[in-house]
């Protein structure tokens, strides 16, 4: 246990675009089954999306918007 608070410690004195990248392979690590339908799927997703955005089915939310809800969904705990 030591030595992973030691692993630890090292890690949170990365900048954040190492300490992300070295997040994303320690969540990869732990996750053995590989679906190969999944990029597909995503692709899918992302075309559906742009049509539904496109055709004004939906509409977008600035990213201010977005914050400021979050926020205060936050604070009202």
């Amino acid at each position: 246990m030591q030595e992973a608070q030691e692993l630890l410690k090292k890690a949170l004195a990365l900048p954040d675009k190492e300490r992300a990248d070295l997040a994303g392979s320690l969540i990869d690590s732990l996750d053995d089954t590989v679906d190969e339908n999944a990029e597909a799927a995503w692709q899918e997703e992302v075309v559906r999306r742009l049509h539904e955005v496109r055709s004004g089915k939906v509409k977008t939310t600035s990213w201010n918007d977005v914050r400021q809800k979050g926020r205060t969904l936050l604070n009202g705990r």
